[in-house]
């Protein structure tokens, strides 16, 4: 009788745990070895792995230098990072590391900005006590015409 291997259902849940600490390991040599001056305050946001482990796109944001400037240094320092890397991961295949500017923060940003904006322009812009239907922190209506003297 054949078996077939399990691997298929495992082998996600170890690319997601494998792509995780990759991201936890490159941030702690990240903000140790390369200085804020040269690529800003970075955080690792995403890893995705290919299937096959050799490479690894590592999703970033910045703050304090230009996204195009820091994701120059951290490329540069790609294969260094790769090295320290092969250190402490105890696997087979340590994947070639590719750092992208993560946008989608930056685009939430905008998209909420946008919001704002237009909830100014239209007077739509829902108070705190109105989110939570909260009818008792409301200022209180005017007095009928009969309690004005």
């Amino acid at each position: 009788m054949v078996r077939k291997r399990s691997s298929s259902r495992s082998s996600p849940n170890r690319n997601v745990r494998l792509a995780d600490q990759i991201r936890q390991d490159l941030a702690q040599l990240i903000q140790r070895e390369i200085p804020v001056s040269r690529a800003g305050l970075v955080t690792l946001t995403r890893v995705d792995l290919t299937p096959d482990y050799a490479h690894a796109k590592v999703y970033f944001t910045v703050m304090g230098a230009q996204p195009a400037a820091a994701a120059e240094v951290l490329n540069e320092k790609a294969g260094w990072l790769h090295s320290q890397l092969f250190k402490l991961l105890h696997i087979h295949t340590v994947p070639r590391l590719h750092f992208v500017h993560d946008a989608g923060l930056v685009h939430g940003f905008h998209m909420n900005e946008l919001i704002e904006r237009a909830n100014r322009i239209s007077g739509g812009a829902p108070a705190d006590d109105d989110v939570e239907g909260s009818t008792d922190s409301e200022p209180q209506p005017e007095p009928p015409d009969d309690a004005r003297g």
